[in-house]
């Protein structure tokens, strides 16, 4: 059963379809005080991959984590709609976390490729809530625990960027201040949320360099991660349950989620 993020219509929405409402699917772990984890799917911020979707939220179940997929909106939407989605999504949880048996300070992002965009600028663009904010999920903090990065589209600025994603975000001509501002190598702060990266150097979609220049901004900031960069593998994987060696991720960032508290 989906949860809508805005009762009474998003901001900025233009119509009244799924795609202009955007929501959590949860997939609840038994129990109660549970951590839980957002998944934002990849897709160039024009679709949503399935193979980033249910099947994440499986295997952080299996982990003991509940997991809720994120609707977000995609093009013709652009920025600032999907970030608002992550950032309400967040709010949402720690507002209801009785109602889904989830641990209200263990909320926690994760995204893949232009998902993983997402996730980082959840994890780099935040507040800690309107205490008079007329909504009551409004006065939430929407700053994640932590965030995983799985072979994420970073910066909006060449030659690394993701001429596709950065197009649909920001258009054609974005101008100084807002490549900066989606940049998130350069939105990193001695605040930001520790972080699980993980890339392949064969990945011809987005630049290794991408997770590279995020994990440096990381370390001068002193904000704790782990990076993992795996020899072989093309982009768009997921779990890489069929790709021997890079396949380890998971096992990796559970052991970082237990390192976590999560």
């Amino acid at each position: 059963m989906e949860k809508l993020l805005w009762q009474n219509g998003a901001p900025l929405a233009g119509g009244t379809t799924d795609e202009d409402r955007p929501a959590l699917i949860p997939y609840l772990v038994e129990g109660d005080n549970r951590p839980a984890i957002i998944i934002c799917p990849g897709g160039g911020y024009v679709a949503r991959v399935a193979l980033e979707s249910e099947p994440i939220a499986e295997w952080l179940n299996s982990i003991g984590v509940s997991a809720f997929i994120l609707r977000y909106r995609v093009a013709p939407y652009a920025y600032p709609c999907a970030l608002l989605d992550a950032q309400r999504a967040i709010r949402t949880l720690r507002h209801e976390a009785d109602q889904f048996g989830i641990d209200p300070a263990r909320v926690g992002i994760i995204g893949f490729s232009a998902g993983g965009h997402l996730a980082s600028a959840a994890g780099t663009h935040y507040d800690r809530g309107r205490p008079d904010a007329e909504d009551p999920v409004e006065r939430q903090s929407c700053r994640p625990d932590l965030m995983i990065l799985s072979y994420p589209v970073i910066t909006m600025r060449a030659p690394y960027g993701h001429a596709g994603s950065r197009l649909r975000l920001l258009g054609p001509e974005p101008d100084e201040a807002m490549t900066a501002l989606m940049s998130s190598e350069e939105q990193v702060t001695a605040d930001t949320p520790p972080a699980f990266v993980w890339h392949t150097l064969e990945d011809a979609t987005v630049a290794v360099e991408n997770s590279m220049m995020f994990a440096a901004a990381l370390r001068k900031s002193n904000v704790p991660f782990d990076l993992h960069l795996y020899p072989t593998g093309k982009h768009g994987l997921g779990t890489a349950a069929s790709t021997p060696h890079v396949s380890g991720w998971t096992a990796a960032c559970a052991s970082w989620l237990k390192l976590n508290g999560f």
